[in-house]
């Protein structure tokens, strides 16, 4: 295996990944994911998901990423459940340094590594995951018609988080740890506005309490020094997103916050020398000639499942061209 050289390495296991992978393999490209040990993305964490084209009533977000790894295989993905540790990215072919101490050779690489939750990180959290813990109002508020839910965070992730669920809620806790948000101003005028929202200032989540599902959560007023419960249906974590890149710093470009950045969406339309190039010809190339980039780990907007598969096709199809381009000179 460490002597094969593929066509193209995919390091992650999400839908961008797996996405990326459908369409690689079905274009005769020998293909490597790596996709970690925990595999299949965030969506391994939900329960239903509603908003997944070609699902009427819905579909289980693990089922959803067994679904596409099953697409992905059936096609001759290779499938490594190793975490990649290692990049030498100087030259074509690629080495990748995997957890178990394997090296993989690859022409080219598509970095589909997503982004990862930042979490509260107190007693209950983790055990409720998709039992009322959540992070994504958009894919989950229809759960909570008519029940109180709370969002932590103070940001526009959090604003938004709150106004999406304020069609399904009866009731929305937002609480900040501080008495003022960071969030810009219109999106807090939005919240201000919004009779369902009740906004608990200087407040901290200190523990998630439940044993099937979130019954309740233990809150910390850091001004007046006050622990309580609270009776919630639900709790979602909008405290912000990491992608994760760090294996990758120092190899890629990439903006402040660590999104993996896109040469061509800056320049192609400043520069018109630079259209001529190679990273303009493959819109989804980072800033190192073979290396593409797909999903959460660069768009810091949008964040969807069905995003992230979009952006993985775009992917696989630039590395298909990029590949067939480098055979034919």
């Amino acid at each position: 295996m460490e002597n094969k050289i593929y066509d193209t390495a995919i390091i992650g296991s999400g839908p961008s990944a797996l996405t990326a992978a459908i369409y690689t393999t079905r274009g005769n490209a020998s293909t490597l994911i790596i996709g970690g040990e925990n595999w299949g993305g965030q969506l391994m964490l939900t329960t239903l998901v509603e908003n997944f084209p070609g699902f009427p009533d819905g579909i289980q977000g693990p089922e959803l990423m067994a679904n596409m790894r099953k697409q992905a295989e059936k096609f001759g993905a290779e499938f490594a459940e190793k975490n990649a540790v290692k990049f030498e990215l100087k030259k074509s072919p690629f080495e990748i340094a995997d957890s178990a101490g394997s090296i993989h050779k690859t022409k080219t690489i598509i970095i589909a590594t997503g982004a990862l939750t930042q979490w509260l990180n107190v007693p209950g959290e983790k055990e409720l995951i998709g039992r009322g813990v959540a992070t994504c109002a958009p894919c989950d508020a229809p759960f909570y018609r008519d029940k109180i839910v709370a969002v932590v965070g103070g940001g526009d992730s959090a604003m938004e988080e709150a106004n999406v669920l304020t069609k399904y809620a009866s009731k929305v806790y937002l609480m900040h740890r501080r008495d003022v948000f960071k969030a810009s101003k219109a999106m807090q005028d939005k919240i201000f506005a919004n009779p369902k929202i009740e906004i608990l200032w200087n407040t901290e989540v200190k523990r998630i309490i439940g044993e099937k599902k979130v019954e309740k959560i233990e809150i910390y007023n850091n001004k007046k020094e006050i622990i309580e419960k609270l009776q919630v249906d639900g709790i979602f974590v909008a405290i912000g997103h990491k992608p994760d890149s760090d294996p990758f710093k120092g190899l890629v470009e990439m903006d402040e916050k660590g999104y993996i950045t896109i040469p061509n969406f800056k320049f192609q339309i400043s520069n018109a020398k630079y259209r001529e190039e190679a990273c303009c010809k493959y819109p989804t190339m980072t800033s190192v000639q073979g290396v593409f980039v797909a999903g959460d780990v660069h768009d810091h907007r949008y964040k969807q499942a069905i995003t992230a598969a979009g952006f993985g096709c775009q992917a696989g199809l630039d590395t298909l061209a990029y590949l067939d381009e480098s055979s034919s000179k």
